[in-house]
Order: C-alpha cells, then sequence, then structure tokens
C-alpha cells in the first residue's frame, strides 16, 4: 500500500514538475459574463473550477479582452458564451477553439426558439426613431450588440436550464470519468430551479400590473416569464446616453403615474434617472443584470434570480 502511495505520489509530481515548471495548463470553464458562470458553477462544482472573463463593474457592451483573457480563453476546457452579439470581443478567441470546448449558447438548437425580439426590432411603442442605433453599429461592424434578438439569455431561467444541460453535456464528453457528480449537479439545479421559480411568482404576483422603467433593454425575458409591466427603457445599450425626445417621453409617462419605479443599475448611475423622476411621486431602485455583489458558486444562480426578483418586489410595491 504504502509502495503505491509512492508511486502515485511520483505520477502526480512529474504530471505537475516538468523542469520545474507546471506541465498542465491551469484548465478551467470560462465564462464570459459571470450570471454565465452562475450557471456553469452548478454543474461543474466539485468537478472543476469556473472563471469569469468580465469584471465585476465592466459592461458587456464594451470589454476589451486583456492578453491574461486570451490565456486564460486559450487553456480553457470550456469556454461558455452567449454570441457575437452579445460579447463582440469573443468571437476571434472563440473561433480558435475546437468545437467541444467552445459554448456559444444563443446557436444551440434547444435556446433558439426562446429568443426573444430585442428592442431595436420593436423599437418604440411610441414609434421614436434613435439614430444613434446606425452609427453604434457602423462603428461595431455587423456584429453590432443589439441584433434582431435579446442577447441577455441568462434573464431567462428557462434558457438557463437548457443552457446548464448543454454544459452538462460538453463536460461530460470531456470528462466522463465525472458522470454521476455531473449527472448529481444537473439535477440539483434543475430541483432548485424549480423550487426558486415557485416563489418568484409568488413574490411578484401582487405587483405584477404595477407599471416601471428599467435604464437599459436588458430584462426582457425575466419579465416576459413573470409577467411584469415595463413602460419602457432609457437606453438600449448603457453606454449610450438617452435623447432629450425619449426623456421627455419618460417624464410625461412618470407625471401621468404611469409607472411607479425607474431602475438604475450598479455600473450605470446616470444622473438622468434622478432628473428625470425628479418632483415626482415615482420611487428610485437599482437592478443588477449581472449579480456583481454574488459569488461565483453552486447556487449562485438561484440567489441571482431571487435577488433580481426581491429588487423589483421592494421598489414596485414600495417598501
Amino acid at each position: 500500500m504504502l509502495h503505491k502511495n509512492r508511486l502515485l505520489k511520483g505520477a502526480i509530481c512529474a504530471l505537475f514538475t516538468v523542469g520545474g515548471l507546471p506541465a498542465v495548463s491551469h484548465a478551467a470553464v470560462v465564462a464570459s459574463v459571470k450570471p454565465l458562470g452562475f450557471i456553469a458553477a452548478a454543474i461543474a462544482d466539485g468537478v472543476t473550477p469556473v472563471e469569469v472573463l468580465l469584471p465585476d463593474g465592466a459592461s458587456e457592451h464594451d470589454y476589451s479582452l486583456r492578453p491574461s483573457d486570451i490565456k486564460r480563453i486559450k487553456n480553457a476546457d470550456l469556454l461558455v458564451w452567449v454570441g457575437p452579439e452579445m460579447e463582440a470581443f469573443l468571437p476571434q478567441s472563440a473561433a480558435q477553439l475546437p468545437a467541444q470546448k467552445n459554448l456559444e449558447l444563443s446557436a444551440l438548437p434547444a435556446v433558439k426558439p426562446l429568443l426573444i425580439k430585442g428592442a431595436d426590432a420593436h423599437e418604440d411603442e411610441g414609434g421614436e426613431h434613435h439614430p444613434h442605433h446606425d452609427e453604434h453599429s457602423a462603428e461595431q461592424g455587423e456584429h453590432h450588440h443589439h441584433g434582431e434578438y435579446n442577447m441577455h439569455l441568462w434573464m431567462s431561467p428557462e434558457i438557463a436550464r437548457k443552457s446548464a444541460v448543454a454544459i452538462h453535456d460538453k463536460l461530460l464528453e470531456l470528462m466522463p470519468q465525472r458522470k454521476d457528480k455531473l449527472d448529481a449537479n444537473l439535477q440539483q439545479f434543475e430541483a432548485d430551479l424549480a423550487a426558486a421559480e415557485t416563489s418568484i411568482r409568488a413574490q411578484l404576483a401582487p405587483v405584477k400590473d404595477r407599471g416601471y422603467f428599467v435604464f437599459h433593454d436588458a430584462y426582457g425575458y425575466f419579465e416576459k416569464q413573470y409577467g411584469l409591466s415595463p413602460r419602457g427603457h432609457f437606453t438600449v445599450n448603457p453606454e449610450i446616453q438617452p435623447g432629450a425626445q425619449r426623456l421627455h417621453q419618460i417624464r410625461t409617462e412618470l407625471v401621468e403615474q404611469k409607472a411607479v419605479c425607474v431602475f438604475a443599475e450598479p455600473q450605470f448611475r446616470p444622473a438622468v434617472i434622478q432628473a428625470v423622476a425628479r418632483g415626482t411621486s415615482v420611487r428610485q431602485g437599482t437592478l443588477d443584470p449581472l449579480g456583481t455583489n454574488l459569488s461565483v458558486v453552486r447556487d449562485s444562480y438561484v440567489q441571482f434570480l431571487k435577488q433580481l426578483s426581491g429588487q423589483y418586489a421592494s421598489c414596485l410595491k414600495g417598501d
């Protein structure tokens, strides 16, 4: 037994030290943004580490990869991202990975039928045209962030479940010997998600009909899932301030009391929201579409959904 242990130790040492340097590059599941990291962490728990590319406080709308990020992607067991319309900073690095290590969620056959149109596709109820969309898409080339569909896929519990299944299947291909743990993790995630959905539905039911404005068009999947009543958004891309016409339109609706709440976001605390709400009885809340204050652990996706639901409920109820 002792001899066996010594052999094993020797093998482990040989694996990690060739000429005093690690022979095995650090590998992990690398997620583009935190909420995808949350979903991945539920499945990879106890199997492989999960890392997130986008640092807290950064915006997925205008991030640029650092050399260290490019290295992490190259060494990853699996890259999990939404697709070129969301992470314009990723297609080049993703294209260099073998297919079994590259998971583009918006391209999954199980996800495609669940996609909803983005705000640009039905912009705007008031028929307002935003010329800045055209300028912005010209700047970013054809992979403009706001294409036909809303790409904030992690806001949909149903898409999150399909994504978890896809992450499970990819990791199973890469690590067949961890099947039991991966299966158990997926089962646990699905059960936790179903329980969370029931409690969120109950929490949001009393405020379903109360109107509100969000800062940017990120919440469509969540709002649709729980039957909320958004009146609109200040901007489609948070990097671009809303125009005067848009602000006037929102201000009019607030004065006419068609909304009880306006939501800012942690990364963007725009003065425009305060200015528009000033002198009205409307409340101001904050929605965090990236779960910036949460750590990437096994149950963080469910925590993320519950946190979002709480943020909606408290402002809409007026607690």
